[in-house]
């Protein structure tokens, strides 16, 4: 009689036989940046992160690097007024996103910063691509992203970040980096990023929603698995360093058959209402907030990512620290 419950006799053995781990290196701490100082604004639908103005970003940055989470993907909380149709604020040299960018490199010169390209922060149409006439326009958004991604390569950042889903994004932006020199910046692409209902915290953060209409015509079909092959087939062949998947629990298939099909480094990013729905079980007691995150976490990592954006990440590491 075959006895697999042998390998399961004590934590000991569990932990030899442990197949899966995640280490602090591997994560990715979300921070919402806003302009000015000294501000730290709780965000309702987001228990625990706060919008932040730089010298207190620079703190949960030095917090976090001390747990050894040293990567860090950056989003602008960007006032109204700043805002056109054309986004031209994103590339502007006196926006505070690429000074925080600088600042936070000149500082912390031992940090990964990951950027955020799309046009819905800068965009008074909140939307992820350029609009004329109630439509996306694919090929006229591909400058502004190029631009985007250009300004903050000067600043600074390690990888851009594309999340806007746009057609041959990715090829347009490599071009326009390693034209102007930028042959080491790294492009980590959102290649699955899907039209789902679990982005609705990170809306408010950013107070970034459409407008008018929705963002299906860019992100992708909830029910398609075979379109996820094909956007990381052409962000593959276009230059991309590292590709995501967005959200992750109720994707890890696409997680798993991207793993399967490229040698590139997959990230899975665990969304804000991935998160929200977790703290709201906790706080009204129906699961302990610790177990259950190491749970998600492990199941995302199962499934194949190398890499988790989650904005539990510093908690995360505190958990693993108190664990030892």
């Amino acid at each position: 009689m075959q006895r697999p419950r042998r390998n399961r006799k004590s934590e000991s053995i569990r932990g030899l036989v442990s197949e899966t781990h995640i280490i602090p290196q591997q994560l990715i701490q979300p921070l919402f940046l806003l302009d000015g100082l000294n501000k730290n604004i709780p965000i309702k639908s987001l228990p625990g992160i706060a919008q932040l103005s730089i010298d207190n970003a620079l703190k949960t940055i030095e917090n976090c690097m001390k747990l050894q989470v040293n990567s860090f993907i950056l989003f602008p909380v960007v006032e109204d007024r700043l805002k056109d149709k054309e986004a031209t604020y994103s590339y502007n040299p006196n926006n505070f996103y690429l000074k925080a960018i600088n600042t936070i490199k000149k500082e912390f010169p031992g940090s990964c910063l990951v950027s955020d390209v799309a046009l819905d922060p800068y965009s008074s149409d909140g939307h992820d691509g350029l609009v004329e006439n109630g439509k996306i326009i694919n090929d006229k958004t591909l400058p502004i992203l190029a631009k985007m991604s250009l300004a903050q390569a000067e600043a600074g950042i390690d990888i851009v970040g594309p999340s806007d889903m746009m057609d041959g994004r990715v090829g347009y932006i490599r071009q326009e980096l390693d034209k102007n020199g930028f042959h080491e910046t790294s492009i980590m692409s959102y290649t699955a990023k899907y039209a789902s209902a679990f982005y609705g915290p990170f809306r408010d953060a950013l107070a970034s929603a459409p407008k008018s209409g929705d963002k299906k015509t860019y992100q992708m079909n909830p029910a398609n698995k075979l379109e996820a092959l094909r956007e990381a087939k052409l962000d593959m062949e276009e230059g991309a360093d590292f590709l995501m998947v967005k959200p992750a629990l109720a994707y890890l298939d696409i997680i798993h058959i991207l793993k399967e099909i490229s040698h590139l480094p997959i990230v899975a990013y665990n969304v804000s209402g991935e998160y929200a729905m977790l703290k709201a079980a906790a706080n009204n007691g129906w699961l302990d907030y610790e177990k259950a995150l190491n749970e998600v976490l492990i199941s995302i990592k199962r499934a194949g990512a190398d890499i988790i954006i989650t904005y539990a990440a510093e908690e995360y590491a505190k958990f693993l620290r108190t664990s030892l």
